[in-house]
């Protein structure tokens, strides 16, 4: 089934909002969004990456039946006799994994058993053979073993009918592997978020399009958000780069509406001449325009272009990253049906000093040696080599700060938005 569109006014601000504090912002996205992703059923195999659609129950338990943890031997634990040393009469035969004993044991005596084997009728605790002595068809052992040693239960991880995995979790290789253990053979999934991408601006080349001239830069955006887009498991399409042109715009716009559940543009998000992007979608799309307090990235154009959402990054490429991750990517969770997901930041000491003004949220670039924090040695938005010698983004509050060596702060690492 195909979940409801998005109400026009998902992105509209109470009125008189000026600046937008980031958490007001993120409280926004996390209220007014929901998945817009229809459903299919895939084979176990196919559904790793994918997104739950409906709540996953155990067909079968794990373990199946009760089974012995080591290779030794086994033996009803009430049939051993007392004294420091116990003797009991080897059985013939074994239970072994997938050749499990065929009888009962009979009382006071043991059986050879191996890591995994059903426990046959008549025992209930098994001994490590490292423990034992062997002669003949007599086992021996010190006592001090407790009841039910070395066995499992059967259903002791999850019982037949318990809940394994609910809707919105993404499947992870170890996910796999718990539904297997259980028995499931397929599951619900949501279809793959589509994200479409277009940077804009006559001074933007393509890598691939020949050399750039005197005035115009390679596109940095594109690659990077497409490939974004990629690791965090959707569908990503390339829509190119597009000239400062309304119509042209005003096409790409149309282009990822037929092709995508979602469009993240890069430039012209801000309100200049050439700043097309606001323009069109201030024209048809009901365009919102948010100005985010923080540093990078204060422009934030959010849309609706034919019912399709649209998030209008800024041109910078540092400010395109840091938006994305703090803002586009939980968006784009919810969107996908996987719920909203904050990242995980850790506190530790900074190893830099720094003043902050009060009224903006900022994110450096930064990372983690010898303990301590260290930032870019420069906070200038076209530094993107900066992007790559940082593993993570320190955040600093919206109030005004002074930090010193030693000081703790926040450490987001990349990982922390599935980076």
């Amino acid at each position: 089934m195909k979940p409801p569109p998005l109400k026009d006014d998902c992105f509209a601000m109470p009125a008189g909002v000026d600046w937008t504090p980031v958490d007001s912002a993120l409280a926004q996205l996390r209220a007014r969004l929901h998945s817009v992703t229809g459903a299919e059923t895939l084979p176990l195999a196919q559904a790793g990456g994918r997104i739950l659609a409906q709540d996953v129950v155990a067909a079968r338990a794990n373990p199946p039946y009760a089974n012995s943890a080591v290779d030794g031997y086994g033996f009803a634990f009430e049939t051993l006799p007392e004294g420091a040393v116990c003797t009991l009469p080897l059985a013939t035969g074994r239970s072994a994994a997938g050749a499990p004993f065929d009888g009962v044991l009979p009382a006071g005596q043991a059986l050879r058993i191996l890591t995994g084997a059903a426990l046959p009728e008549g025992v209930d605790t098994v001994v490590l053979e490292e423990d034992c002595s062997v002669e003949g068809d007599k086992l021996a052992f010190r006592a001090g073993l407790k009841h039910r040693a070395n066995t499992r239960n059967a259903g002791e991880d999850l019982g037949a009918g318990a809940g394994v995995l609910a809707a919105g979790h993404r499947l992870r290789p170890q996910d796999l592997a718990l539904l297997a253990s259980v028995g499931v053979a397929e599951v619900s999934v949501h279809q793959k978020l589509r994200v479409a991408v277009f940077s804009t601006g006559d001074e933007v080349v393509d890598i691939n399009a020949g050399s750039a001239g005197p005035s115009q830069i390679y596109d940095a955006n594109r690659p990077m958000l497409l490939d974004l887009i990629r690791t965090w498991g959707f569908e990503a399409i390339d829509l190119g780069k597009v000239a400062d042109d309304a119509e042209l715009v005003a096409a790409a716009l149309d282009q990822g509406a037929a092709s995508a559940d979602v469009i993240l543009t890069s430039g012209g998000a801000s309100a200049g001449d050439e700043d097309h992007v606001s323009a069109v979608l201030g024209a048809q799309g009901n365009l919102q325009n948010w100005r985010i307090a923080m540093k990078p990235g204060r422009p934030l154009a959010l849309a609706l272009w034919q019912g399709i959402p649209v998030f209008g990054l800024p041109g910078n490429p540092v400010a395109a990253l840091v938006c994305t991750l703090v803002f586009a990517r939980p968006a784009l969770g919810v969107l996908a049906g996987a719920g909203w997901s904050a990242p995980q930041g850790f506190e530790l000491p900074a190893g830099f000093h720094k003043r902050k003004k009060a009224g903006r949220r900022e994110y450096l670039r930064a990372r983690v040696r010898d303990g301590l924090v260290e930032v870019f040695r420069s906070e200038g938005s076209g530094r993107i080599s900066g992007l790559s010698w940082a593993e993570g983004l320190v955040e600093l509050g919206d109030g005004a700060q002074e930090i010193d060596h030693g000081d703790r702060v926040m450490f987001y690492p990349y990982g922390a938005f599935g980076v």
